[in-house]
C-alpha cells in the first residue's frame, strides 16, 4: 500500500466512504457493522489504528497479522455477515507506526451484521429498520447490478467440465489458507455469492456472474446471446483484420484466450525491476484484459473489442459509469460494476485491489512503448486505448519469439549475443513450447510454485513438468534456488 495513498486518506478524514476505528490491541466491537454498512452503500476505506480526530495511534505489530486473518475469516462467516464478502485486510507502515488498511468493495447485495442491516451516512453507520428502506436498498441494488440475476433452471451441469476444480486449485495454490479452501462446492457456491435467492421475486438459483464464469459456451449463448469479444489484429489490413479471436465462452477461458491473442502479436521487450526480469507486456495487458472482463455491463448488447492497432490497443465495452470523463491515478474512484465476477478473479491473482491496475498500466507503459499517453475513459462505453506506436514502428524491434513471447531490441540482442550461444535464439524458438510458456507464466506469477502444483494446473505429469523446467534452465531463462521444498524459481536472463 503506497504511503502517500494512506497519507491522502487520513487528510481527508472520516465520511461516507472513510472511516477510522481504534484498534490497539483488539479489533474494534462495531468494525463489521461498518463493513455490512459500505457494502450497502458506496464502498470505503476502513484505517484501524487511527482514531476519529486523525491521531496515529497504531495497531500492536505484534498482533496485526492475526487481527488480517481474523478479520478474514469474519467476513466469510455467515453468523457475522450475511451474505458473506472475502476482505482482505493489509498491514502497512506508516508514520512509524503499525496500521491495517481494509478496502471494502460495494457489494451488488444486500448485506446484514448480526441480522441487522446496515447503511451509511456522512455521520456514521446506521441501522435500517422500516420496510421502506429496506425495500429501496434490494431496489437500488437489483437495478444496478445485473450479475445478481438469478437463473433457477441453470445447474452444474451447464457448466464447463472441470472448471470449477481448476478455479479452486488456482485459489489453494495462491492462498494455501484461504478460508474457501475447505468448503464444498456449495458452500462455495453461496459464499462467493455466486448461488443465492432473490428476495424480491423469491427465484432461487445460480446468478449470472456464475453462468459467466463457469458456463458451456452454448449455455452462455442460450442466456446470453448478445455476448461475446471480438480480438482483432489491425496492422496491415485496417479495414478487416490480419486476424481474428471470436470469443463466446466463460470469463476464466475468456481471459486465457485474450492473453495468448496478446502474446501472440505483441512482443516482450527486456526489462529488469532491480535484478529480475519481469514481463511487462503481461502487466499491463493482464490488467487490461481483467478490467474488460470484470467491469462489463452484460446485460447490454453492445459486443467488446479487443483491437491491436499499429499504433495502439483499443479496447471498447459495455458499461455502467460511476463517474464521466478520463481516469487517472489520481483521480481513480474504486467501483467495481460486477462485484462477485471481480471477487472470484481477484483469489485466483488475476487481478488486485480495485485501481491497482490502472496504476500499473500507467506506471509501465512508457517502458513498454515509450509513451504513456493513456486512455481510460469512462461513459457508456467504456473506452482504453494503450499506445504501441514504438513497438510497431521501432526497426530496431527485431524478433519475435514462438506465439509472441519475446521480441528483442537491437541493442539488447547485442548484448544478449555476446554471452549466449549463436544458436540460441533458433533453438528457443523451434522449442518453446505452449506447456513450456504456461510453466514459464506461471513461474512469473508465483515463484515459490511447486512441480506438484504445476502438474496440477497444467494437467500434465510431474515428470513433464520437470522435463520441460530443465529445458527453460538449459536455454537460461529459469533457475532453481534452494531445495525442492522450501526454495524457489528465479527467472533470468544470463550476464
Amino acid at each position: 500500500m503506497d504511503t502517500e495513498k494512506i497519507k491522502n486518506i487520513i487528510n481527508q478524514g472520516e465520511g461516507l466512504t472513510i472511516e477510522f476505528k481504534r484498534a490497539k490491541e483488539e479489533l474494534p466491537q462495531n468494525l463489521f457493522e461498518t463493513v455490512c454498512a459500505f457494502l450497502n452503500r458506496n464502498g470505503g476505506t476502513i484505517l484501524l489504528g487511527v482514531n476519529d480526530d486523525k491521531t496515529i495511534e497504531g495497531v500492536n505489530p505484534l498482533k496485526a497479522e492475526e487481527f488480517c486473518k481474523h478479520i478474514s475469516n469474519l467476513s466469510n462467516n455467515a453468523q457475522k455477515l450475511y451474505p458473506t464478502f472475502l476482505l482482505d485486510a493489509q498491514v502497512v507502515n506508516y508514520d512509524g507506526k503499525t496500521l491495517i488498511h481494509i478496502f471494502v468493495p460495494i457489494s451488488s447485495q444486500v448485506h446484514t451484521c448480526n441480522n441487522k442491516i446496515f447503511d451509511r451516512a456522512q455521520d456514521g453507520d446506521f441501522i435500517i429498520l422500516s420496510s421502506e428502506q429496506i425495500k429501496n436498498l434490494y431496489i437500488r441494488k437489483s437495478s444496478q447490478y445485473s450479475e445478481n440475476m438469478v437463473y433457477p433452471y441453470l445447474y452444474e451441469s451447464d457448466f464447463e467440465p472441470g472448471i470449477v476444480a481448476r478455479v479452486r486449485k488456482i485459489i489453494k495454490i495462491q492462498q494455501p489458507e484461504h478460508p474457501w479452501n475447505e468448503l464444498t462446492n456449495e458452500e462455495f457456491f453461496r459464499t462467493s455469492g455466486l448461488y443465492r435467492k432473490d428476495m424480491a421475486s423469491g427465484l432461487e438459483g445460480f446468478t449470472m456472474s456464475a453462468l459467466l464464469l463457469f458456463g458451456k459456451s452454448e449455455t452462455i449463448g442460450s442466456a446470453l446471446p448478445q455476448y461475446k469479444i471480438d480480438a482483432l489484429l489491425r496492422i496491415r489490413d485496417t479495414e478487416r483484420y490480419d486476424d481474428r479471436e471470436n470469443i463466446r465462452c466463460n470469463l476464466v477461458d475468456a481471459y486465457d484466450k485474450l492473453m495468448q491473442f496478446v502474446a501472440k502479436h505483441l512482443p516482450d521487450k527486456f526489462y529488469l525491476e532491480g535484478d529480475q526480469r519481469i514481463s511487462i507486456r503481461d502487466i499491463i495487458f493482464r490488467e487490461v484484459v481483467s478490467n474488460l472482463l470484470i467491469h462489463r455491463e452484460y446485460s447490454n448488447a453492445f459486443p467488446s473489442t479487443f483491437i491491436i492497432y499499429r499504433d495502439r490497443l483499443e479496447v471498447k465495452n459495455a458499461n455502467k459509469p460511476h463517474n464521466y470523463g478520463q481516469l487517472t491515478p489520481s483521480n481513480f474512484e474504486p467501483f467495481p460494476k460486477n462485484p462477485h465476477i471481480a471477487q472470484i478473479f481477484t483469489q485466483m491473482g488475476r487481478s488486485e485491489e480495485l485501481g491497482t491496475g490502472i496504476r500499473k498500466v500507467y506506471k509501465y507503459s512508457k517502458a513498454y512503448s515509450g509513451n504513456e499517453h493513456i486512455e481510460f475513459i469512462e461513459q457508456d462505453i467504456f473506452i482504453t486505448n494503450v499506445p504501441l506506436d514504438a513497438i510497431f514502428n521501432d526497426s530496431e524491434v527485431i524478433g519475435e519469439l514462438n506465439g509472441g513471447l519475446n521480441a528483442i531490441s537491437g541493442n539488447f540482442t547485442e548484448n544478449f549475443t555476446e554471452n549466449f550461444t549463436e544458436n540460441f535464439t533458433e533453438n528457443f524458438t523451434e522449442n518453446f513450447t505452449e506447456n513450456m510458456k504456461h510453466i514459464f507464466e506461471l513461474i512469473l506469477n508465483k515463484p515459490t510454485i511447486t512441480l506438484e502444483e504445476l502438474s496440477e494446473i497444467i494437467g500434465i505429469s510431474r515428470r513433464a513438468i520437470i522435463n520441460n523446467t530443465n529445458k527453460l534452465k538449459m536455454i537460461g531463462l529459469l533457475q532453481r534456488i534452494g531445495p525442492a521444498k522450501g526454495g524457489y524459481w528465479k527467472v533470468l536472463i544470463k550476464d
